[in-house]
């Protein structure tokens, strides 16, 4: 298997040689930028596999560089920041970061959530392969090419959107508890808070909807958190 490529985003030297030292060491290869413009050039000229992205940055800040990321790619996004208030991380998830990680933090977790990008973000060829396209109407959801399509056209989705849409689809009529679908999602060592699921809902209901789909495929189920129903029903007040 070729290395693993990984994008350093941060204004602070000293954190990027950091971050360099632990990435290398555990095989990665790494690439570094100072400022979000930097990192958007090279992500023009170059494909990663994993983002750590800093939200305090000179010319832009990291929700907006995560923004601009998510317009034209699914990279997975692991944001870094020194803020630890809930309503950033929310922000910031609600923008397609897949993971958020408070300064400072040990070497051991921080390698332990880049695996686990790794692992549920479908890197490898054979993920997802063996579940067959599902088809509901005008929504289509091709596991293998990881696309949502509304009408034969694709919908840009998050990696953690898709995720969460196949999750739900594959179970369609069954309704998941919120930490049901933090544990199937982002995994039994995710800490983050399960309203990202919620962030995440909206997202996907938001973004069918401006594709024209016509209904809400995930259902809210009062008490419970969340089912999928091919069928649908009327969009429900946010």
């Amino acid at each position: 298997m070729s290395q693993l490529q990984i994008l350093v985003i941060d204004d602070e030297w000293n954190m990027r040689n950091l971050l360099r030292i632990y990435l290398t060491r555990e095989g990665f290869g790494v690439a570094e930028a100072a400022s979000g413009s930097e990192a958007l050039e090279l992500m023009g000229r170059q494909a990663f596999h994993v983002i750590l992205l800093d939200v305090m940055l000179p010319d832009m800040d990291g929700w907006e560089v995560c923004r601009r990321i998510r317009q034209h790619a699914q990279t997975p996004v692991l944001m870094l920041t020194a803020r630890s208030e809930t309503k950033d991380k929310v922000h910031g998830l609600g923008l397609g970061a897949d993971d958020y990680l408070t300064k400072p933090f040990e070497p051991e977790e921080l390698l332990a959530r880049i695996h686990s990008l790794i692992r549920r973000t479908a890197l490898h060829p054979a993920a997802g392969a063996a579940v067959p396209r599902l088809e509901y109407g005008r929504l289509a959801i091709l596991p293998e090419g990881r696309e949502v399509r509304v009408s034969g056209l694709p919908v840009e989705f998050t990696p953690k959107e898709f995720d969460l849409l196949l999750t739900l689809a594959k179970n369609e009529k069954r309704a998941f508890s919120r930490e049901e679908l933090v544990s199937l999602v982002w995994g039994g060592d995710y800490e983050g808070e399960t309203r990202a699921v919620d962030t995440h809902i909206k997202n996907i209901r938001e973004k069918v909807r401006r594709a024209g789909l016509g209904y809400n495929p995930v259902q809210t189920v009062w008490g419970v958190g969340y089912k999928f129903s091919g069928a649908g029903q009327a969009d429900e007040p946010e």
